[in-house]
């Protein structure tokens, strides 16, 4: 059986912006683009009508922003994946943002093919954060903390080589094929490491390991 193929819906203020990303995915075969929306507002009211896989989603918009229109897309559609697209530097909103929701986040020069990597990875159910943004964020991140992490659960030598790889743009799929062991298994063991972390998705144990010490983001 042919597997069905990501649906996307596209939001982005500028026609060009859009018009290229929809030339650039179209070259995917894997993927099928649904829509497009010019503002948050449309975007919305698209998605119910739609009800695609994935919206690729501009952070800096007019009238209803990415933070604004992610907010409520997860709380009319949760099921929905949100990956958003944006050349703005880090603010407050943002890190807000990458806390309460969001599937995923990728600057506007990302290369194309990473661009599909991070879209078939947040379609799968994982979060996408690249390892070069995640060192910004949580540099900012630290900056805004009051009070020090507690140390988290002690986490087993396998369980760091997953987590170490984790904080990589690779798949679960990519790391089961680096370990030699099944996707089933990386999944397991992600699931630990989020419930010994106490944190709810890939990029935010990334982000807690990092601040407690249990790893260093690759160069």
């Amino acid at each position: 059986m042919a597997t069905q193929p990501i649906r996307i819906l596209i939001v982005d203020d500028h026609a060009v912006v859009r018009r290229g990303l929809i030339m650039v995915l179209r070259l995917e075969p894997d993927f099928e683009i649904v829509g497009e929306a010019e503002n948050g507002k449309i975007a919305l009211s698209m998605a119910q009508q739609l009800q695609p896989d994935l919206i690729l989603l501009d952070f800096a918009m007019p009238e209803m922003d990415g933070a604004e229109t992610a907010k409520a897309l997860k709380a009319k559609m949760p099921a929905v994946k949100v990956l958003v697209l944006s050349g703005v530097e880090l603010d407050d909103r943002l890190l807000d943002l990458l806390a309460t929701g969001v599937d995923g986040y990728v600057i506007k020069d990302i290369e194309p093919d990473e661009l599909a990597q991070a879209i078939r990875t947040v379609a799968q159910g994982e979060a996408y954060l690249h390892p070069s943004l995640a060192r910004r964020v949580l540099t900012r991140m630290s900056a805004r903390e009051k009070t020090p992490s507690a140390p988290p659960a002690r986490l087993t030598p396998r369980e760091e080589e997953v987590l170490r790889l984790m904080a990589t743009p690779h798949t679960y799929r990519e790391i089961a094929e680096q370990l030699y062991v099944s996707e089933e298994t990386i999944r397991s063991h992600a699931k630990r490491i989020l419930s010994k972390l106490d944190q709810p998705n890939r990029a935010q144990a990334v982000l807690a390991a990092v601040r407690v010490g249990l790893l260093e983001l690759p160069e």
